[in-house]
């Protein structure tokens, strides 16, 4: 009888091992889940929302393993992104913080914002007034202005269009020297772009080496609007944006 209680659990053990090495690979090769705690990303991310990052799309670097083990420098399989993916990255000066963001500019690339217009190797990146948009869930209350934004596409193909939501054209970011993207680095911006710390921030973010990308952001398959407690049990299903459920992040 004690040898078949221990034979148990052993069992039991062994099945938790490997349930958590699969799951460590599975996040580690495949999907790792994120959530949006600020508005930088605002509207394309609201704060409650959980996203999955697919781990393979830039290929694998230390950065792609729990803890960011120091086993190997560069990366594994790496390609560039597109230019217009939402990535998370860790955080250059720390190498652990994760940071979601889109991204602007390529290796080689100009980048510089004059007057709140983004310019891309010197043109003037087009933007499409969409009306006011009110942000609500970081901070006090606001209603800003909402743009559509095209980037310039690679090689001829098409840009991608997203939202950005801009206070002023005259903010501390609103007018840049112009950045020069060095070989093996991107360029990221947050589309709330008053409200970002991102790639413009030389001293806090600046330049993020290739080598830091953790993955491309793909789906939100949560979303919360932290209007209810997690002890607020009848208030859920309120909480919850279904709207927002499964829905591509672009």
């Amino acid at each position: 009888m004690a040898k078949k209680k221990t034979g148990g659990w052993l069992e039991s053990i062994k099945t938790i091992v490997y349930a958590a090495l699969i799951a460590v690979g599975i996040r580690t090769i495949a999907f790792e889940p994120f959530n949006i705690p600020s508005g930088s990303m605002i509207p394309t991310l609201l704060v409650g929302d959980y996203l999955f990052v697919s781990k393979y799309s830039y290929g694998y670097s230390r950065h792609s393993m729990p803890f960011s083990p120091h086993l190997f420098d560069g990366r594994i399989f790496g390609r560039l992104p597109d230019r217009g993916d939402v990535a998370v990255f860790k955080l250059p000066r720390d190498g652990s913080t994760d940071y979601i963001k889109r991204i602007i500019g390529l290796p080689g690339d100009r980048i510089q914002v004059r007057g709140g217009i983004l310019h891309i190797n010197g043109e003037a990146v087009r933007r499409s007034a969409l009306g006011p948009f009110t942000v609500e869930g970081d901070g006090p209350r606001i209603t800003v202005r909402r743009f559509l934004e095209t980037l310039p596409g690679v090689a001829g193909a098409a840009g991608v269009s997203h939202q950005i939501l801009e206070a002023t054209d005259d903010g501390p970011f609103d007018n840049t020297t112009e950045f020069r993207v060095p070989e093996g680095h991107v360029f990221a911006m947050g589309d709330n772009r008053d409200n970002s710390l991102d790639s413009r921030a030389m001293n806090a973010v600046g330049f993020i080496p290739i080598e830091n990308l953790v993955g491309r952001a793909e789906f939100i398959f949560f979303s919360v609007d932290g209007s209810a407690a997690w002890w607020e049990v009848w208030g859920w299903p309120f909480a919850i944006r279904w709207s927002r459920l499964f829905s591509a992040v672009r």
